[in-house]
């Protein structure tokens, strides 16, 4: 690793989310992996004269399409455009009960635990939000607490791998089909992947299991546009659709009298293309995120040996049916708070990663209880485990851990 180690610190340390004093931490939870090629693909763009959304996101698309092994995908400039496109394209989805898969106030089931970027975008749809509780072995949804809360108002569901970690994909769509036998309709599902790109569920790419998956290219994800995302739609129709409405319902393939002046929008849409810039970073970095995330699933595999079993902490769960690629490597610790300080102390940065959404005061309509979230979110903390952390520095950290704060 010390080769690509030095190959991707061709940009400094990003964000680290959290406490403050993670800044200057000597261990990082967070940095921008970067390809040694990645400047120059930029320049050469820049240098080009088009900079727009052109033959780079081709490029990059096909590739994303080879990587994931299906080419129904748009890429797109951020993950929040691509779920709340993915919710938009839900309006021309007719459901099994013959009206629209969505229409306004309508309702959404989804966590509380993940970037408020998953859950925004269904307030911007005019939408609304009813929450679902934690399952605190996985931090992803409680399955059960999601089918007790499937109602006939219920129309669609949002769905995050926390970590890479991936829900359980076979007993959702089991959830499903007793909702559609029931109910008349089967609520659609939008999986966001903005942790999990490289993540399998029994073998396969997130993004192959029938719903609209939705990854994230930002600048601190495994694989880096500097930001964008990718739509990975479950069929041809909705392919189409997202690629017009990325940019506002244009048909830009299609004949004009005038190549300024558009033909008729039957559909309208918006500003969420990627752009080549982003694409040719994108297309660079794609050459070594398997090393990388070689390297977080080698570092989480260390700590999951090395902290079994430790009083006072308690791993999460690791189902033989799917793969992380662990974005984030979380852990519930006893007193979080004294071992989160214990941690800055020593150089190592430490966060909870995202704030509970269903505590913000814009949503504070949406209110439930959910005991399963208040006891998770008191314990949870994430440690580094990226590419950039050596053996020297994993075996420090879970000695620091052994020995207790």
């Amino acid at each position: 690793m010390a080769e690509l180690a030095t190959e991707l610190t061709a940009l400094p340390n990003d964000s680290i989310i959290g406490d403050p004093t993670s800044l200057s931490a000597s261990v990082p939870l967070f940095k921008v992996a970067m390809s040694e090629g990645a400047p120059e693909a930029a320049a050469e763009v820049l240098r080009s004269g088009y900079i727009g959304q052109g033959p780079k996101v081709e490029e990059f698309e096909a590739r994303l399409a080879t990587v994931l092994g299906n080419d129904s995908i748009a890429t797109v400039n951020s993950a929040t455009s691509g779920l709340h496109l993915a919710l938009h394209l839900m309006r021309g989805v007719t459901a099994g009960d013959g009206k629209p898969a969505i229409q306004d106030g309508d309702e959404i089931l989804a966590t509380p635990l993940t970037c408020t970027a998953t859950n925004w975008p269904i307030l911007a749809n005019r939408l609304r939000l009813k929450w679902v509780d934690v399952d605190t072995n996985t931090c992803n949804l409680d399955l059960d607490d999601l089918e007790a809360k499937i109602t006939p108002t219920t129309r669609g569901i949002m769905v995050v791998h926390w970590g890479g970690y991936p829900v359980d994909l076979t007993r959702l769509g089991e959830i499903l089909d007793r909702a559609e036998e029931k109910y008349g309709f089967r609520p659609f599902v939008v999986e966001d992947c903005a942790h999990a790109w490289g993540s399998t569920y029994k073998g396969e790419r997130l993004g192959n299991h029938g719903n609209i998956a939705v990854y994230s290219f930002q600048a601190i994800k495994h694989l880096t546009c500097g930001d964008g995302g990718l739509m990975v739609l479950p069929d041809s129709e909705l392919k189409r659709r997202s690629k017009l409405q990325r940019w506002y319902g244009i048909d830009r393939e299609g004949e004009r009298a005038d190549f300024r002046c558009e033909a008729d929008i039957p559909e309208y849409g918006f500003k969420f293309h990627m752009n080549d810039i982003s694409a040719s970073i994108g297309i660079s970095n794609l050459a070594t995120i398997d090393t990388v995330i070689d390297r977080h699933k080698d570092n989480a595999a260390f700590y999951d040996k090395e902290l079994a079993n430790l009083t006072g902490v308690r791993t999460m769960e690791r189902a033989a049916d799917r793969e992380s690629s662990f974005w984030i490597y979380t852990t519930a610790v006893e007193r979080r708070d004294d071992f989160m300080r214990m941690m800055g102390e020593n150089g190592v940065a430490t966060s909870r990663v995202h704030e509970r959404n269903d505590q913000h005061s814009c949503v504070s309509e949406f209110g439930v209880e959910m005991p399963n979230l208040i006891s998770l979110v008191g314990e949870m903390v994430c440690i580094p485990c990226g590419w950039w952390v050596t053996n020297e520095d994993r075996e420090r950290i879970a000695g620091l851990i052994k020995a207790g704060w």
